[in-house]
């Protein structure tokens, strides 16, 4: 039978009783009480050995003192029911009874809020760390939330022209680009006291100076008024196309606004504006005579076609005598311009209205055709105040949709300085010289428009 290492002389051999080890001759034999510390996981075994090389002896570990090594104690019967008696041994009671939950009461008295402004405007001392670390956090939650809302996607506008992708007379395909136009062309140009028509672009602009009656020494502001009323009738007893009306009242406001008229020959310039505007406009076009006729002929054909300057010794200044050569031009041949009817289809079409609706609209803006001091707005912006304030008034409620708001370019705050004074209009429609707009809009062809109440709502908003 071979013999282990152990038997070999030289071996180190780990002595119990002195806890160190010693470098012996002869027959070396471990204890079995010493088992090292990696075999204590795996059961005792009689052979079980702990070998150590003459390299321990090498680095001096013979004189060091080793840690206390745990040993394996043979379970014997006795030795068993010793352990059998601890475990049964019952648990002292105050390790029985667990402590009860201590509850500490919160009173809001000793919570303290700082208000980081308010600190910084009371002392001179800087604000303590903690509270500029809560208040960085709060605003980084802010911020994420932010970010969070931005990241929504919104909501997809409902196409309006996907009715009319086949009809070629929508012009679906470049509807949006020729608004965009319209737009660029409307902008509010014209130089006050100036001879010219404003440009822009190489295209005159389709406004005018909203004070250019200034420059009329024998015109006021009524006179307007009084002329535009006596044509929205001529207009409804022609039964004449609405384009008709809006073109006529842009003709006149462009020509007076570069050209000095008596007051004599205002009526003149009236009807030599719907008589282009039916030529520009209508496919039949009202002879000339009927001009004259329901002008009290108070002037000639001759005088409406080929009238010629006349001087007026008494006032020496030239005075123009209006015909249709010469207002066409003053307004350089330039009858395509964007009027507040232009805008009116459209913004009519991305509210999605009926025909209570489009006639409250149309009512409410050939109230402003009339007043002078709208002149101080676009025409887009007046076609939308009168879709808003018709919604309004029907409504009861500010109602503005997406929609709208995207094809008109213009939001609710925008369009409620404007809307508010034709709140002003239609409250005194019918009341005062100037109600040929009401006795219009007052029959069933139009549905008796003039009859809605007002959205006097928007009026008491006004702080």
């Amino acid at each position: 039978m071979v013999g282990s290492d152990e038997n070999h002389p030289g071996v180190i051999r780990p002595l119990h009783s002195q806890g160190v080890l010693h470098a012996g001759m002869g027959h070396n034999r471990r204890v079995l009480g010493m088992i090292n510390q990696n075999t204590m996981r795996a059961a005792p075994h009689p052979c079980a050995v702990n070998k150590k090389g003459p390299l321990a002896e090498n680095y001096g570990l013979s004189n060091r003192i080793a840690p206390p090594v745990p040993t394996n104690r043979p379970i014997t019967r006795k030795f068993a029911a010793q352990i059998a008696g601890k475990q049964q041994q019952p648990l002292p009671e105050e390790t029985k009874k667990l402590a009860p939950p201590v509850q500490v009461p919160i009173e809001s008295e000793d919570v303290t809020i700082i208000d980081v402004d308010e600190y910084k405007a009371a002392s001179d001392s800087p604000v303590p760390m903690f509270v500029q670390h809560t208040e960085a956090m709060l605003d980084e939650i802010d911020r994420m939330d932010e970010d969070e809302m931005e990241d929504i996607p919104e909501k997809p506008v409902s196409d309006i022209d996907n009715a009319d992708k086949k009809n070629p007379l929508a012009v679906v395909e470049y509807i949006d680009d020729l608004y965009a136009y319209y737009k660029r062309v409307e902008v509010m140009s014209a130089i006050p006291g100036s001879s010219f028509i404003a440009r822009i672009d190489g295209i005159s602009s389709s406004c005018v100076s909203p004070n250019y009656m200034a420059q009329q020494s024998d015109l006021n502001e009524k006179m307007r008024g009084i002329l535009i009323d006596w044509l929205i009738e001529v207009h409804y007893k022609f039964e004449l196309m609405d384009e008709t009306l809006y073109l006529t009242v842009n003709l006149i406001d462009r020509f007076l606004a570069v050209q000095p008229v008596v007051r004599k020959k205002l009526q003149l310039v009236g009807v030599t504006a719907m008589l282009l505007a039916c030529k520009y406009e209508e496919v039949s076009v009202p002879v000339v005579e009927d001009l004259i006729l329901i002008s009290d002929k108070a002037y000639s054909r001759i005088e409406v076609l080929q009238m010629v300057n006349n001087v007026t010794n008494s006032s020496h200044f030239l005075t123009i005598i209006l015909q249709e050569k010469l207002m066409v031009n003053t307004l350089q041949f330039n009858l395509s311009v964007p009027t507040p009817y232009v805008f009116m289809r459209r913004f009519l079409k991305a509210a999605q209205t009926d025909k209570k609706l489009e006639l409250l609209s149309f009512f409410i803006i050939e109230l402003c055709l009339v007043e002078y001091e709208m002149l101080e707005f676009r025409p887009s912006l007046l076609a939308a105040a009168a879709v808003f304030t018709a919604q309004c008034s029907l409504g009861g409620s500010k109602q503005w949709s997406q929609p709208c708001e995207r094809h008109t370019n213009y939001s609710k705050d925008q369009l409620l300085e404007c809307s508010r004074r034709m709140v002003t209009f239609h409250q005194k429609a019918g009341t005062g010289k100037l109600t040929g707009v009401h006795r219009k809009y007052s029959t069933s062809k139009f549905g008796y428009a003039a009859r809605s109440e007002p959205a006097n709502f928007l009026l008491e908003d006004i702080i």
